[in-house]
């Protein structure tokens, strides 16, 4: 254990070891005991006693250093070769996993290669996986494990959110003193089991899901439905979630204010009564409720803000008026620029004298420094007179227009969240804005105040089953959280929004011994059974949940809507059972590999493999004699079937299409579709129109022989007149082949 005095880390240079502790001598005469006590799982470290307390900035615990870099779980704390694994584990919240690295308490990013991956060791092949390093990092020799506390006992100034110069006050939490650590070593497929041990031993946050712990229960991962619902719709909600055979129904945002968190009187008149009825009818027909929550945001309209601000908002800095100032004065002089001119995360602009908010334009450039173009009682707080050395802080703030809070408003903030389920029995929450709890000054350590504090205030038989997401995940927040689940939907189509990030992520939740999940996707009106079902083999692929966010209008538009549901319950129930093999999972992996699933009886599915290849014809100009089709080739790589095909008309109108396979078979489909429509054709004798939002125009027979391609190598041409031209006239044609069936059934897995 080393300590830092003087900004200079000091290692010990004697140790006097006993049963149960060892006496640490460090230069200068300072002497710590460190208790030591040995369980069946692991040992146990925590500072009793050190001199000088108060002048030591802070303790490392480690870094221990390891040879093992198969397997480095950096938020976990865990380290795992093939056979072994060794961890640490904070055992208090203010032992924060990792090492100093940064005075502001925020872990840094490394990149670190892809040992799994090198195949291709040329610096354009080379792939890396990026580490927010915390309580395991991995290092040139193998990895390292490592925490630290440190003492909050004076206000610092430090480079935090966004600012050159932020105060991050002191915190009284006793400090160095108490510091505690667990390590432990054990077989590698006994490391989770391992830390649930040490979670009941020392007494940590062991949440439940009906009575399992979280972080293996199968519930974990569970997939659930985003709906905006209220008193009058719930049941609504609640038919929209058994029909996709989901058990999880979350609302993304039911407050009208973020801080004391009032409900939507237009949702919920009835106020928390209200949810709290909707939670019991959800709950009497197997629906299990959650909610959406911006953690420590404050939003402008909240009691915390107006008509009378509170004085725990965060703030990044102070100084002092230099002259008394009226009620109507909008330049404000003020003694130092230091905290008021930093404008890259500075939102509102917004400082606070006594009782008054004010909004400035700008700084002076030079002295004499003035606040200038000011907005006087900003928010709906008072403008009043204050005298000549009246304190002004800058508040801190986040650029979705909210303010932000110090650590004891944090703590409040969160046990007024704990009341809203000890009260409905709400048991689904994402901690979504937790990078906000950075206000404090303390880094990650804020975070774990603020879901520490809530954790605590819970119910017992609300800690004994509910689901936990998280938005950003820390070393100690490991044991509250059941998983993160990110990916936003709004960046990019339904295959495409953040779709690396959510697939990198996987990797990082296997490492740390979480839940696998991949974010939310948005179910629109023009959401296809193909998009569906790409998703929900990913899903299957990774044993991942995901959140499914919709709302009445998508669902009443979609023509697919009732097939979609029915296809979201039965991948879910094969998933979550473990029917899929691993070789199955494997080739879902792949991005580009999709397949569907068919219930062929009750407990009984049909696998298939689609090879999907999708191209694109546009509207050319050519010299005179040159053909406008387009030429294609895919390869079958089933046996021999009939081709199916979606065409779809993306830009334009799209008529007399010609399909030659081969450059010998020529169909023509007399046909026109208008923008947005699509042909498919999966089989049989019968082809099918659709608008975009997959409802049925019409069918048309075909003759399937003509579609007939034996396995291997083709080509195809397409051609097509196009009319009421958009700005780029385009047909998207989708062809598709299918593998063999593979049957699936939960009757051979109960057996």
């Amino acid at each position: 254990m080393s300590i830092k005095i003087d900004d200079e880390i000091l290692l010990p240079i004697k140790a006097i070891a006993s049963e149960d502790n060892i006496i640490l001598t460090y230069e200068n005469g300072i002497i710590a005991t460190v208790n030591i006590e040995e369980k069946e799982t692991h040992l146990v470290f925590e500072l009793v006693s050190i001199s000088n307390n108060t002048n030591i900035e802070l303790i490392v615990w480690g870094p221990y250093t390891t040879i093992i870099n198969k397997i480095i779980g950096e938020t976990v704390g865990v380290v795992r070769s093939d056979h072994y694994a060794i961890g640490i584990q904070s055992l208090n919240p203010k032992t924060l996993g990792g090492y100093p690295w940064k005075s502001n308490d925020c872990m840094p990013q490394i990149d670190v290669f892809d040992q799994d991956d090198p195949s291709d060791m040329s610096e354009k092949g080379k792939r890396y996986v990026l580490y927010r390093v915390e309580a395991a990092k991995p290092t040139i020799y193998g990895s390292s494990l490592q925490a630290y506390c440190r003492n909050r006992n004076e206000d610092r100034i430090l480079e935090n959110w966004g600012h050159e110069y932020y105060v991050a006050p002191s915190f009284d939490d006793g400090g160095i003193l108490g510091s505690k650590i667990a390590l432990f070593g054990c077989k590698a497929d006994e490391a989770l089991l391992t830390i649930g041990s040490i979670e009941l031993s020392e007494n940590l946050p062991h949440p439940l899901i009906n009575g399992s712990w979280g972080k293996t229960s199968s519930q974990a991962s569970a997939a659930y439905m985003i709906f905006s619902f209220g008193e009058d719709d719930i049941q609504k909600a609640i038919d929209l979630t058994k029909k996709a055979g989901l058990g999880y129904l979350y609302h993304p945002g039911p407050f009208e204010t973020w801080g004391h968190f009032k409900l939507n009187d237009k949702q919920f008149p009835n106020g928390i009564e209200g949810l709290k009825n909707c939670v019991d009818i959800a709950n009497s027909q197997g629906i299990t409720i959650g909610l959406h929550t911006l953690s420590n945001f404050i939003s402008t309209n909240d009691a915390y803000v107006t008509p009378v601000p509170d004085d725990r908002l965060a703030k990044v800095g102070s100084s002092n008026i230099t002259e008394e100032i009226t009620i109507f004065q909008t330049e404000i002089p003020i003694q130092s620029p230091t905290f008021f001119n930093q404008y890259k995360n500075n939102h509102l602009k917004t400082v606070i004298i006594n009782n008054e908010l004010i909004r400035y334009g700008e700084v002076s450039s030079e002295e004499p420094w003035k606040l200038i173009n000011c907005v006087r009682g900003a928010f709906n707080t008072i403008a009043s007179k204050h005298s000549i050395n009246s304190e002004i802080s800058k508040l801190a703030d986040h650029g979705y227009k909210v303010f932000l809070t110090n650590s004891e408003l944090s703590m409040e903030v969160a046990e007024t969240i704990s009341n809203i389920f000890n009260k409905t029995g709400l048991r689904q929450i994402s901690f979504d804005g937790l990078e906000g709890c950075r206000s404090t000054g303390m880094g990650n350590y804020g975070e774990v105040l603020f879901t520490t504090s809530w954790y605590n205030k819970l119910d017992e038989n609300i800690k004994s089953h509910f689901i936990a997401d998280a938005s950003r995940t820390s070393h100690y927040f490991w044991h509250i959280y059941t998983r993160m689940n990110w990916g936003e939907p709004w960046y990019g189509g339904f295959r495409e929004s953040q779709t690396e990030y959510r697939l990198k992520n996987q990797k990082y939740f296997k490492r740390n011994l979480m839940p696998g999940m991949l974010g939310w996707f948005k179910m629109t009106s023009e959401t296809s059974i193909e998009d569906a079902e790409w998703l929900l083999a990913r899903s299957a692929a990774f044993d991942a949940g995901y959140a499914l966010v919709t709302s009445s209008e998508a669902i009443e538009n979609n023509g697919d809507y009732d097939r979609i549901m029915s296809l979201i319950g039965d991948w879910e129930k094969v998933r979550i059972q473990g029917v899929f093999s691993d070789d199955q999972k494997l080739r879902m992996e792949d991005i580009n590999n999709e397949f569907t699933l068919r219930n062929v009886r009750e407990n009984e599915w049909v696998l298939t493999q689609v090879s999907s290849n999708k191209f694109k014809h546009e509207k050319k100009t050519l010299q005179p004699g040159e053909p406008l089709y387009t030429t294609f080739n895919f390869n079958n790589n089933g046996k021999e079937q009939v081709l199916n095909f979606i065409i779809t008309a993306v830009d334009g109108e799209v008529s007399n299409i010609k399909i030659e396979i081969d450059n010998y078979n020529e169909i023509i489909l007399p046909i026109t579709l208008k923008k947005g429509q699509s042909i498919k054709y999966f089989g049989k004798e019968k082809a099918y129109i659709y608008n975009g939002n997959w409802q049925l125009i019409s069918e048309f027979k075909i003759n399937s022989s003509v579609f007939i391609i034996t396995p291997g190598n083709h080509s195809i041409s397409f051609d097509c007149n196009f009319a009421n031209l958009g700005d780029k006239p385009l047909a998207k044609l989708e062809l598709r082949t299918l593998g063999e069936s593979e049957k699936l059934s939960l009757l051979t897995i109960n057996k």
